[in-house]
């Protein structure tokens, strides 16, 4: 029996050194006021639960959104973008709308649900 037990121990510390841990580092914004004259244009995306993508209140396919964004970076160059998907949005449908934002050149997401 204390074989037993102490060959599972031997299993377990070796599978536990290989197990690695995967994270998403996340940028906290900081407790800085920016003045009011300087506004920065956000693309705003808002996901629905039936799978609806508006873009700036346009209805849009979702494979759309990298022109629109490319066209919106091509006007001003330090843009943002927020979305807004609803809490029962698919998740297919959103990390799409992340890569076609992404391969339009806008980096700067900020997530956001809506009710």
């Amino acid at each position: 029996m204390l074989d037993f037990v102490l060959n599972l121990l031997i299993f377990f510390i070796i599978t536990a050194i290989f197990v690695k841990e995967f994270g998403l580092d996340v940028n906290r914004p900081t407790n800085v006021n920016q003045p009011d004259n300087a506004e920065s244009k956000n693309i705003q995306i808002q996901i629905l639960n039936t799978g609806e993508v508006f873009f700036n209140n346009r209805i849009v396919d979702v494979r759309a959104i990298r022109a629109n964004v490319e066209r919106e970076k091509a006007l001003a160059n330090d843009i943002g973008a927020l979305i807004l998907a609803d809490e029962e949005a698919q998740t297919g449908v959103i990390l799409t709308a992340v890569d076609q934002v992404r391969l339009g050149g806008v980096y700067n997401i900020t997530f956001s649900t809506s009710e």
